[in-house]
């Protein structure tokens, strides 16, 4: 991995020092590519809602920093955005913690609708905690009658920030918030809390817009993520920022990621195409006939949902099911869906990656390794990580990791880069036989980690797929540009079959050796974490029209 030139907040910022100017600290490990030229919207560094233009600020002036609390408790730093375009106002400060290089970014806004009434001056602040050393004092700003106050504000003395400090947004040009995750917690009796917003409906149809800020609350003051709002894109076209093909193909080419293979993985990824034309049949309930899928697959039935009428499995003969089942990664390709998301101010690219089968998984009990004989495996295995760009400007943003039934979103600053195949591609491992993705090398337990018992997710570099080059990518699915999806994509049953366990027996069977409390805790614990159905295609996941599912 190319790290950095940055050092962590709490090393690189002057405790004492107030509004001391940060550059953005995180360097991407090549610059960032440009784009092909287009009338539209894509990387022009502002964004029209309807009649509010924002921008994104990506550099800061440092308010307040603590070494305590936060996310491992090495503290947070909070900002302001600096400098700000002329004509724009801040609509609230910007936190992070400290164990990462600075890496964000806020909105700024300017009413260009004509009517200069999109924004207001807050009437007066509400204050919401003050830090003990008395060098940060947090404030919620008090909208007038018909706006909402977007982001909270920080200041360095006692005195009541300005009403030229921030300003509030027209109610109907914001949307209902949630908070997202805490940069930083007191356990002591005042409470205090801060925690960044995002809004609460995210998916291809939704209009809020992350603005970047943050919620400040105390025991004092216990606002909730309602005080506050996000901003929402009021746009006739709110995709009108949205990359066009030629661009995404771009993006992708720029961004696409290094997918690591466990050395001793046996189940590889195939394209869809190879694994139709290897003999995949297709299944119909009540009949024992099966049909041979054509290699576009024009011939499975579309539309029904997962009703369990028909379903794919491998072929029918012996020898060419095994060699079916071990993949193709000469033939792999990825399928990329491209999304509008936040309102059209970021681009969702979720890459899609098929196995032709899930391999059986494997129990780790306390210094045991367990085989489960065939619990966890399943024909069809669809697994994905989305790339977050922004549209303002391009960049990479974030990168969501699926990981069975939910997933994980990492800062692009904390993503692995592969020197030497393209500097700003990101790296990600798909574990041992049940191919959830993974930002980092190692063992990463489904389980109670603390007694030393859960199912094994092993990552290690070994085979590399390479999903760059446009020979490896292909864009199946983009609806703000009308692509056309093909065919296999509308089928919406099982890729496999369901498979039912007998999960206590191969329990008992495969670690007889342990104590009885300790099989049945293993029995429970996978009942809860593998199930047996075949999976369906990308369309019928929950993320295709939604955000992604995080883990809790």
């Amino acid at each position: 991995m190319r790290r950095s030139k940055s050092c962590l907040l709490s090393s690189c910022v002057p405790m004492g020092t107030a509004a001391l100017p940060i550059e953005k600290h995180f360097v991407p490990p090549a610059a960032l590519p440009s784009w092909p030229a287009s009338d539209g919207g894509f990387a022009k560094g502002s964004i029209d809602l309807g009649g509010l233009e924002v921008r994104q600020i990506t550099t800061f002036s440092k308010v307040w920093s603590t070494t305590q609390g936060g996310e491992h408790g090495v503290g947070a730093t909070f900002f302001k955005p600096s400098p700000v375009p002329a004509g724009f106002s801040v609509l609230g400060h910007y936190a992070q913690p400290n164990n990462r290089p600075l890496f964000g970014h806020v909105l700024v806004a300017r009413d260009t609708s004509g009517t200069g009434a999109l924004l207001a001056a807050p009437v007066d602040y509400t204050l919401v905690w003050s830090s003990p050393d008395g060098a940060g004092h947090f404030w919620l700003p008090k909208a007038p009658e018909g706006y909402k106050a977007v982001g909270a504000v920080v200041t360095a003395t006692l005195d009541k920030p300005s009403p030229d400090e921030v300003r509030c947004v027209r109610a109907d040009f914001t949307d209902a918030c949630e908070t997202e995750k805490p940069e930083l917690s007191s356990d002591k009796q005042d409470g205090f809390r801060a925690a960044t917003l995002r809004p609460a409906v995210r998916g291809i149809d939704a209009r809020g817009v992350h603005a970047g800020t943050f919620l400040a609350q105390s025991s004092a003051t216990p606002a909730n993520a309602s005080a506050l709002a996000c901003l929402k894109n009021n746009g006739t076209s709110y995709t009108s920022s949205m990359p066009d093909l030629a661009q995404v193909n771009s993006l992708l080419g720029a961004y696409a990621p290094h997918v690591f293979l466990h050395p001793k993985e046996a189940y590889f990824p195939s394209s869809v195409t190879w694994f139709f034309e290897n003999g995949a049949l297709l299944h119909q309930k009540g009949s024992q006939a099966t049909t041979p899928v054509a290699a576009d697959g024009s011939n499975l039935p579309r539309g029904g949902g997962n009703d369990g009428g028909y379903w794919l499995d491998l072929p029918a003969d012996k020898k060419q099911r095994e060699e079916v089942k071990k993949g193709d990664l000469a033939s792999a390709k990825v399928y990329v869906q491209a999304k509008p998301m936040l309102g059209g101010t970021v681009t969702d690219l979720a890459v899609w990656i098929f196995y032709p089968l899930n391999g059986a998984a494997r129990a780790k009990v306390g210094f045991l390794t367990i085989p489960l004989g065939e619990i966890g495996e399943h024909v069809g295995d669809w697994e994905h990580v989305t790339l977050r760009v922004s549209n303002f400007s391009g960049e990479l943003l974030r990168m969501y990791f699926s990981q069975h039934s939910a997933g994980t979103w990492v800062e692009a600053s904390q993503l692995e880069y592969l020197d030497g195949f393209g500097g700003n591609r990101p790296v990600a491992y798909a574990s041992l036989h049940g191919h959830a993705m993974y930002a980092k090398a190692g063992l990463v337990l489904q389980g109670n980690s603390r007694l030393g018992v859960g199912i094994r997710n092993d990552c290690a570099r070994g085979s590399r797929l390479d999903t760059g080059g446009a020979e490896r990518w292909e864009v199946v699915s983009a609806e703000y540009l009308g692509v056309k999806e093909p065919a296999w994509l509308g089928f919406e049953r099982g890729w496999g079959p369901r498979k039912v366990y007998n999960i206590g027996r191969v329990i008992n069977s495969v670690a007889r050796i342990l104590p009885r409390s300790m099989r049945e805790r293993l029995a429970k614990l996978v009942e809860k974490v593998l199930v047996g159905d075949g999976p369906t295609g990308p369309k019928m996941h929950g993320n295709w029209r939604n955000d992604e599912r995080e883990a809790r």
